[in-house]
């Protein structure tokens, strides 16, 4: 049920397993991290032990010396997918320090930090308010920061390991996007009933106005610790949304709490339920809000969504009236036809959680589909398998419930060469500026 880690030490010669020296535990899930590092009689381990990813010092036979970082925050990679989990990025044994990258600041921004080995002198290093991607030398003293935010084009930077700027070696050329008038997302928290503030952005047509009321098309991902919501340079999917914004719509994204990767115990929430009633409660009370705006008009609200997003699009429009149109691209519509890995870290063996099984299966609910739904797929989809979609269009024709699909012809996960996405991309704006 990937609620125990144990770490061995193995004889590299003969292969012989030599003991257990550490055991992890979590009542929910254990994550796989690669924060492991080995020195002198001694190894620094990320652990989530006390609900935040945080670095812990333990002596050769697995006793512990001391937590090192502390704090109602995490650890977290500057970089990369959501699922890689390596936040050290230099260990400076000479001088007992260790360089790592963390939300301590916030939950949508990526700093640099240092802090002795017994956990004092801890030091923010980067300045500048945004996500700061942080490569060390192998010496360990310089490191190139690519650093953006969410109005700043990215930077290539040469610093030394106390946060020195020695060198810009690549700066942004805003002129060169000047012509396209690109709007930029604003960022803000919306409140759930209980008082969480969800990260959120929102793009807004050029001439917008406060007074009028606009359509609104809500992305999003929402799998846990994977959040869309950063203080960084959006890159090109901000080409997309432009172009939405040109036909009239307003663009938000938010993340609901177990989204967020603030914490272990809110990932945890999800444990036997993953993509169901838990992260619904945190996005209709996320799109009531919107709808309580002014500019908002709240008979023209659309959500859009790829793999687990696609899935929480499902999960929306089959358990909720909250949406007037959706499109679902590549979804999970039922955790028995996913791998062991994603399905069962937080949703265990179907055998042990047939309610939970039952409860996050969007191929039971399709009866209940509410709004004009475009379903999309790739028929060589390796990681979601089309038959997904497939089961849950069966239970859509059963109901005789008219709706529009898309396959794309040995397609894998991404549909990624250039005709499949440019045509998907016209396939959707054609759906919005027809159902929204």
């Amino acid at each position: 049920a990937q609620t125990e880690l144990n770490l061995f030490y193995i004889d590299r010669a003969s292969g012989r397993n030599l003991g257990k020296i550490l055991t992890e535990k979590d009542s929910g899930w254990v994550n796989i991290n690669d924060d492991l590092y080995f020195l002198d009689q001694e190894f620094v381990w990320q652990s989530e032990r006390d609900g935040y990813a945080h670095l812990y010092h333990f002596r050769d036979d697995g006793s512990l010396i001391g937590q090192i970082t502390k704090g109602d925050w995490a650890l977290r990679s500057s970089g990369g997918p959501f699922w890689l989990r390596q936040s050290v990025v230099n260990i400076d044994e000479k001088n007992g320090q260790i360089y790592f990258t963390a939300l301590e600041r916030s939950s949508i921004e990526r700093h640099l930090y240092r802090i002795r080995f017994d956990g004092s002198k801890m030091k923010r290093i980067t300045k500048d308010n945004g996500v700061h991607n942080i490569s060390f030398s192998p010496n360990g003293k310089f490191y190139f920061d690519s650093f953006s935010n969410i109005g700043t084009l990215p930077t290539l930077s040469l610093n030394t390991n106390d946060g020195k700027e020695l060198a810009l070696i690549a700066e942004p050329r805003p002129e060169l996007l000047a012509e396209l008038e690109l709007q930029t997302p604003e960022l803000f928290t919306i409140p759930t009933k209980d008082g969480f503030s969800m990260p959120a952005q929102i793009l807004k047509p050029k001439n917008f106005s406060p007074i009028k009321k606009y359509p609104l098309i809500f992305h999003i991902y929402g799998g846990p610790s994977a959040p869309t919501v950063f203080d960084r340079w959006q890159g090109s999917s901000l080409f997309f949304d432009n172009m939405l914004l040109e036909r009239g719509y307003i663009v938000v994204r938010f993340d609901h709490r177990s989204a967020t990767a603030i914490s272990k115990e809110l990932e945890n929430r999800l444990t036997m339920m993953m993509s169901g009633p838990i992260e619904i409660a945190d996005i209709v009370d996320g799109i009531h809000w919107l709808k309580s705006q002014s500019y908002v008009d709240p008979d023209r609200v659309g959500i859009w969504g790829w793999s687990g997003g696609g899935s929480f699009t499902l999960n929306s429009m089959t358990n909720t009236q909250e949406f007037r149109a959706g499109i679902s691209v590549a979804p999970v519509t039922d955790w028995h036809y996913y791998d062991t890995k994603w399905a069962e870290f937080a949703m265990k063996r179907p055998e042990d959680n047939p309610d939970g099984y039952e409860k996050t299966s969007f191929v039971k609910t399709a009866k209940n589909l509410h709004g004009r739904l475009l379903l999309v797929h790739g028929t060589y989809d390796d990681n979601v398998h089309p038959q997904n979609s497939w089961h849950f269009v069966d239970e859509l024709v059963k109901a005789n419930i008219m709706f529009d699909m898309m396959f794309y012809p040995m397609r894998k996960h991404g549909i990624s060469d250039d005709p499949a996405r440019i045509h998907l991309y016209n396939k959707m704006l054609e759906f919005w500026e027809e159902f929204l």
